[in-house]
């Protein structure tokens, strides 16, 4: 079993025990993770790593943090936890975008953050801790009976200009006279 340490300072590799540290490397990938299959800890905060996050299968694995990351679409990230890391049992997504806190985000409050709690207990059911605090029998409860229905849905923006041209020509002029606009009337 091997325990990884990527320091910021370095980039150099530490060998220690079942565990994998990467916080404030800027990472952007997780290539070469998958050779690591027997991770039990993996600590990921404090770099660039997004949407596009792919985790190799790690069935050991029972720790994961990815706090201050640029994560933003929660339903994908957790199906795709839900199938690489079935023995996840503590999750911290604090400091992104999909995890609606209102220390980072001043537009959420706690009822925003209690539905993501929900939600996140619906995809992960096994889960013990949450961000920085132990999942309750009650939080397990409501995830159970309502947690499917607190997705938080965005609505599509559509970037779409139109530009419209108005013809404000007068149809009947003189041959050979410039055109004359009477103006736009609405």
């Amino acid at each position: 079993k091997v325990k990884i340490f990527i320091s910021a300072h370095n980039g150099l590799p530490d060998l220690v025990q079942d565990h994998f540290s990467c916080c404030l490397c800027h990472c952007r990938s997780l290539e070469g993770l998958s050779a690591f299959g027997s991770l039990e800890e993996l600590i990921l905060d404090n770099n660039l790593l997004g949407n596009d996050l792919v985790l190799p299968g790690l069935p050991s694995l029972h720790t994961l943090t990815l706090n201050k990351n640029q994560i933003t679409d929660l339903e994908c990230l957790l199906d795709h936890l839900a199938e690489v890391t079935p023995a996840l049992e503590y999750l911290s997504l604090l400091g992104n975008v999909a995890c609606p806190n209102e220390l980072v985000n001043l537009e959420k409050d706690e009822e925003d953050y209690k539905r993501y709690r929900y939600f996140v207990l619906h995809k992960l059911p096994n889960l013990k801790f949450l961000d920085a605090r132990k999942v309750t029998k009650q939080e397990r409860e409501e995830a159970l009976v309502r947690g499917a229905f607190m997705k938080v849905v965005k609505p599509k923006v559509r970037t779409t200009l139109t530009v419209l041209r108005f013809a404000c020509w007068v149809p009947f002029k003189p041959r050979g006279s410039p055109p004359v606009c009477l103006g736009c009337r609405w």
